[in-house]
């Protein structure tokens, strides 16, 4: 298993400021899989493909699949290699091929094995599954985070894993004591 290194903000929660003008981030939660001076990587937590979900993706896949998984969503996890295959999951499964372990509460493995443990029912007991994720090179978050592009804070494997999609965005605000309704779509600077 990998571990994430602790700098910057990995493991932490990206939350999109009302005013983010790219559509495929508005409103979304993005868990920070690693972030260091190269640049960062996450998911995006609360985006579930509207046509795909993960019985689906699992047959397609030819991975066969107990009917517990059928009706499971898939999410849109980014941009960047959206025919790629990422799953955030609960330590208590790691992948003999590899797995990173992002914090104590939080692994990522984007390997097929995990697939086939989950379609036979044995994977990880609390899991999100996404295609693609988001990716930023060297100081590009950080020069977004100075033009208040998101917010940050600390994650929640609640919030990641059991709390419905449609209301990820305002509990991940919550966490910060930030009532959506009070959020302007404009910066100010002092």
């Amino acid at each position: 298993m990998t571990t994430a290194d602790d700098s910057g903000l990995t493991g932490q929660l990206l939350i999109a400021m009302p005013g983010m003008l790219d559509p495929r981030f508005a409103h979304s939660v993005v868990y920070l899989c690693a972030h260091s001076p190269e640049g960062a990587m996450g998911l995006i937590l609360n985006k579930p493909v509207a046509d795909l979900g993960l019985g689906e993706l699992l047959e397609q896949l030819e991975v066969p699949v107990t009917d517990d998984f059928r009706r499971a969503p898939m999410h849109f996890g980014g941009p960047v290699e959206q025919g790629r295959g990422f799953v955030l999951h609960t330590p208590d499964y790691e992948s003999p091929v590899a797995t990173l372990k992002v914090d104590a509460a939080v692994s990522m493995t984007a390997t097929m094995d995990i697939l086939e443990e989950i379609g036979a029912g044995r994977g990880p007991r609390r899991r999100l599954v996404a295609l693609g994720y988001a990716g930023w090179g060297p100081g590009q978050l950080e020069m977004e985070l100075g033009q208040n592009g998101w917010l940050t804070c600390e994650a929640d494997a609640a919030l990641i894993f059991d709390r419905p999609d449609a209301e990820k965005w305002e509990a991940a605000l919550g966490v910060l004591g930030v009532d959506a309704l009070a959020l302007s779509a404009t910066a100010g600077h002092a």
